[in-house]
């Protein structure tokens, strides 16, 4: 299992390679855009979830666990429009993609993540 910490390592491993995606991959110009709000989108993500490498801390790790999810369940569809505009390249790389990004949610431990620390706790 994945546990919290390792997660969120994961997630900005996530961050840097999709913003060198679009270079890397040669991706399409739509899809470069799409691929850089993705990981402006995933950062904000990381950063307000409560687990070790989390700066603000807002968002429940199992949250954090659900948007991902959602997250894959988009993208799996958004992949057929991608290919109808875009063509193969830009599909099969977001096929990888999600492929990876859902095995990493299947494999991490949701309920590893410290409890947030409550207001009267910090004080």
């Amino acid at each position: 299992m994945i546990n919290s910490k390792l997660h969120g390592i994961l997630d900005y491993l996530v961050v840097a390679f999709l913003v060198a995606s679009p270079s890397i991959f040669h991706l399409p110009p739509q899809t470069t855009v799409f691929t850089y709000g993705l990981a402006a989108m995933h950062l904000v993500l990381t950063m307000l979830t409560a687990y070790e490498p989390g700066t603000l801390k807002i968002i429940p790790f199992r949250i954090h666990g659900w948007i991902e999810l959602f997250v894959v369940i988009a993208l799996g569809a958004l992949t057929f429009y991608i290919d109808s505009v875009e063509g193969h390249a830009a599909r099969n790389f977001y096929i990888g993609f999600t492929g990876a990004i859902f095995l990493v949610w299947l494999l991490t431990n949701y309920k590893s993540a410290p409890a947030i620390p409550k207001e009267e706790d910090v004080m």
